[in-house]
């Protein structure tokens, strides 16, 4: 691989964002398999199997990079990152059930492999453990920030019920719940490290910018991959969220754009929760729709970007930048 292309190649910029938290990110990983612990066997096998699929540990990263951006030195921040993935993983086993998922992070789902019912309590055991452990942390402003996002996530799994097979959903309702649904535990990263650094009301402020910017781009990226993705790479069914009758920014730009054949077929497939997935998504592709979206991702990271200003120049920020970049150029 040339220079060139390792500069573009998402898992060459990932590992080069990781880098100067690689210690720290080892640290997590070895917390959240102690937290693990249960003296239910089952409990124990389910979690770790969740757990070991591995997964970008974005939010846990984040919590890193801003907390050592803010010139903490202390280790407190890898406890808190453990902890926010398990909150994370604990929403994702619900989410799987809620949505009848079958596979995640290329692999079955909880609820696939054992059953809605132990995937839901298994998920209610990872939740409670990391409140267990945000209570061990005994930072309110920590406290706070990850409960407000717990509540925040669970409005956002019913604003997306709401919304579903419903082909009216805009641009405006689609934010309203990726900004609950996947921005707000961005931001509650970012206001943990905050909180534990002791930063600045200005210096949160800055930082839960970012993170919101983050968490929207992020999930914009997420939604193009669903249109451009490999499910071998990307870890889930394409087409996932068509076939739950989900408007994603894809299909709300599509619409905008296609002739009215093209609009009765996602709007139809939108209700019925079924369709031709390759016969739409040729659609998508034949329209600006996926350009628009990365334009649209791309104002979400001069936002973010902007809001970086308020730090002193280091290498954390500067993996910070690139994180914003890896969001909108991933293909996994």
């Amino acid at each position: 691989m040339t220079s060139s292309a390792a500069a573009t190649d998402p898992k060459a910029l990932i590992a080069r964002v990781l880098a100067p938290i690689q210690a720290d990110m080892v640290a997590v990983d070895r917390l959240i398999r102690e937290e693990l612990s249960s003296e239910v066997p089952r409990m124990k096998e389910i979690s770790e199997y969740i757990t070991s699929a591995g997964g970008k540990r974005m939010r846990p990263a984040l919590l890193m990079l801003i907390c050592r951006a803010l010139g903490y030195e202390g280790t407190l921040h890898q406890y808190l990152g453990a902890t926010i993935e398990l909150l994370h993983t604990a929403t994702l086993m619900h989410d799987d059930v809620v949505d009848e998922s079958n596979l995640r992070r290329g692999r079955p789902t909880a609820n696939a492999q054992w059953g809605n019912g132990v995937a839901v309590l298994v998920g209610d055991f990872l939740y409670t453990r990391s409140f267990q452990m945000m209570v061990k942390a005994g930072n309110l402003k920590v406290m706070e920030a990850l409960s407000d996002a717990a509540n925040r996530l669970s409005e956002g799994e019913v604003l997306q019920m709401v919304n579903a097979h419903d082909p009216a959903v805009d641009e405006e309702r689609y934010f309203q719940v990726i900004e609950r649904k996947t921005a707000c535990l961005f931001e509650a990263a970012a206001r943990m490290a905050a909180a534990v650094a002791d930063a600045s009301n200005e210096e949160t402020q800055a930082v839960a910018t970012y993170a919101l910017a983050l968490g929207n781009a992020f999930q914009i990226a997420d939604d193009i991959l669903d249109y451009r993705g490999e499910t071998a790479s990307i870890g889930k069914n394409l087409g996932a969220d068509l076939r739950e009758g989900k408007m994603t920014l894809p299909l709300i730009y599509t619409l905008e754009e296609a002739d009215a054949a093209g609009r009765a077929q996602i709007e139809e497939a939108i209700r019925q929760g079924d369709g031709d997935f390759e016969a739409i998504t040729r659609l998508v592709l034949s329209t600006n729709a996926l350009a628009r979206c990365r334009e649209r991702a791309r104002q979400e990271l001069a936002r973010g970007k902007d809001a970086l200003a308020v730090l002193e120049e280091s290498e954390y920020t500067k993996s910070l930048v690139e994180l914003l970049a890896f969001t909108v150029e991933r293909n996994v």
